[in-house]
């Protein structure tokens, strides 16, 4: 599991505007109609054609646990995607994203500074083109790191440099051990 993607995608599902299927096999249904058949369902889930057949006629129910997250994981993602690309957008061009997060930061910087990382609480509003460079580097399928490497960028310029009123001279950030991560849009 990805922390930054997981993250990116959860700010976005909260944008949705009619809650996604919960039961079984109201969410077969969906990704049956999305795939445009049973076949490609039953290669995305790792199942056989008739078990999708048979959740889609309600004739089981209940889910395996495994199954239930890999079903959830496809429906959410596969969910509006006219919502979560206009609040994609809106966040990449206007609004910006907000980093909510409890991590180890620190910085690099001349000597005589005190530059010893800490443990920080920061909610930081990042304006639109670190918005736009992570969820661009997240289409993209870039790990974690480069994620976090984005993010301490944003953090680098809005927090500690304060948009250039200060700190000129910071080199870089270090932004580890992370508790808690959490985006808003």
């Amino acid at each position: 599991m990805s922390l930054f993607g997981d993250g990116l995608d959860a700010a976005v599902q909260k944008t949705f505007t009619r809650p996604a299927p919960k039961s079984a096999p109201a969410q077969m249904r969906y990704l049956v109609k999305q795939l445009k058949g049973t076949k490609p369902v039953a290669q995305l889930l790792r199942i056989s054609q008739r078990t999708v057949e048979r959740y889609v006629k309600d004739q089981i129910k209940k889910l395996r646990p495994d199954l239930a997250a890999r079903l959830e994981r496809a429906v959410k993602k596969r969910w509006q995607p006219q919502v979560r690309a206009r609040a994609r957008q809106k966040a990449a061009t206007t609004a910006g994203i907000v980093l909510d997060t409890r991590a180890r930061i620190g910085y690099t910087a001349p000597i005589g500074s005190t530059d010893d990382s800490r443990i920080r609480h920061l909610t930081v509003a990042l304006p639109p083109r670190y918005a736009a460079r992570l969820f661009d580097a997240h289409q993209a399928g870039a790990s974690d790191q480069q994620l976090q490497k984005i993010a301490a960028e944003g953090l680098k310029e809005v927090y500690f440099q304060d948009d250039g009123r200060r700190a000129g001279q910071l080199e870089e950030v270090r932004f580890t051990d992370i508790e808690h991560l959490e985006f808003e849009l």
